[in-house]
């Protein structure tokens, strides 16, 4: 029989073998794992006490954003950003889309499919934990070039910058 402390060393060793972006692949579907406990655990909590399926999706949400940011930050992607303001508003406004998803997904999965809310509830997590793996890793924890000439791009299609600081911006990228 293996002993656990055994087969925890042997995983740790694995892990310290693998490419850089493999781990916090995996390192991401262990904390998104994790969020989804947090979602599901604290929305159950709140249906016992409110009857509203969508008050308790928002609740259990804002729970799942303040835990998923923290251990994203400081677990998974190992953020240095010292602009904490931008990373989190960055980081709360791709989770706002997620919910607005969720949202949604829990009412067609609820409303017109009727599906019990606590199994479409765990469905829903699957899509948000994907949805939100890729907004992290395109728009808030990196500082990919591409991306940021993305970002520069569509604002000033959107016309949202200045026009003179378009160039300016893809001349400091």
């Amino acid at each position: 029989m293996i002993s656990l402390s055994l087969l925890i060393g042997k995983a740790l060793e694995i892990y310290d073998n693998l490419d850089k972006r493999l781990k916090e692949t995996l390192l991401y579907l262990i904390v998104g794992f994790l969020t989804t406990v947090v979602s599901i655990v604290s929305y159950n909590l709140f249906r016992f006490v409110i009857e509203s399926i969508t008050i308790c999706t928002v609740l259990s949400w804002f729970v799942a954003v303040g835990f998923a940011y923290v251990a994203n930050r400081i677990v998974v992607f190992q953020s240095k950003n010292t602009n904490y303001f931008k990373e989190i508003t960055s980081f709360v406004g791709s989770r706002i889309f997620s919910l607005v998803v969720e949202i949604i997904v829990m009412l067609i999965l609820t409303s017109l499919l009727r599906i019990n809310d606590r199994i479409a509830k765990i469905i829903v997590q699957f899509i948000v934990v994907v949805l939100n793996y890729l907004t992290m890793k395109l728009f808030v924890f990196t500082i990919n070039k591409k991306m940021k000439y993305l970002y520069y791009m569509i604002t000033n299609v959107l016309g949202l910058m200045k026009e003179g600081n378009y160039i300016l911006k893809l001349r400091e990228i």
